[in-house]
C-alpha cells in the first residue's frame, strides 16, 4: 500500500513540476491560454478535460 502512495506522489510531484515550467518559461503564452480557456463553454472544457483524462490513461497504459 505504501508504494501505491509513493507513486502516487511521485505522479502529482512531476505534474507540478511540468505544470510550472510553462508560466514560468513562457508567461505571456500562458496568460493568453487561460484568456482562451474561459472563452469555452462548459462542454469544450468538459471536452478538454476528458481528453486530458484519456491522454494520461493511455500513458499510463503504454508504460506499463
Amino acid at each position: 500500500v505504501n508504494s501505491v502512495l509513493d507513486y502516487w506522489l511521485l505522479g502529482l510531484a512531476m505534474m507540478l513540476v511540468i505544470e510550472g515550467m510553462i508560466p514560468f518559461v513562457l508567461p505571456e503564452l500562458w496568460r493568453e491560454t487561460f484568456r482562451k480557456l474561459v472563452t469555452l463553454s462548459d462542454g469544450q472544457l468538459r471536452f478538454v478535460g476528458i481528453t486530458a483524462m484519456l491522454a494520461g490513461l493511455l500513458l499510463l497504459y503504454w508504460i506499463k
